[in-house]
């Protein structure tokens, strides 16, 4: 049985959730200097895709398993090993690192949607 590849849903599902992860790590840095504030992320996207409604079926046991989810990307509290005096938890530095792995992301899920948008033009012609 032949099963489509559902190359642009998961990379529109891939760029809502780190829009999601975006907006999670710049509401840390702008609670940077508040008092008891706990810096927060969203669930790591392989755990969300795990639990999708729409997961990749794997058509082989040999196959790396992975899947795709509903948009619940659940921001919760992050446990961290340093708490400042003001009870806050926001290291700046560890934001700016997590947010430029975010904006690689993003980088890498628009060059791959680009290639194959390219290659399905090229078949299509």
């Amino acid at each position: 049985m032949v099963q489509s590849v559902q190359l642009f849903q998961l990379a529109s599902f891939q760029a809502d959730w780190l829009s999601a992860r975006q907006s999670a790590l710049t509401s840390n840095i702008a609670n940077a200097n508040t008092p008891g504030y706990r810096a927060v992320d969203v669930t790591p996207f392989e755990q969300v895709l795990k639990t999708s409604t729409s997961a990749v079926s794997v058509t082989n046991p040999g196959h790396i398993p992975i899947g795709g989810t509903d948009s619940g990307f659940g921001t919760k509290a992050r446990a961290q090993a340093s708490v400042l005096p003001s009870g806050n938890s926001v290291q700046i530095e560890d934001e700016l690192i997590k947010s430029n792995e975010v904006r690689q992301a993003f980088e890498l899920n628009t060059a791959i949607v680009k290639s194959f948008h390219r290659m399905f033009l090229m078949t299509a012609k």
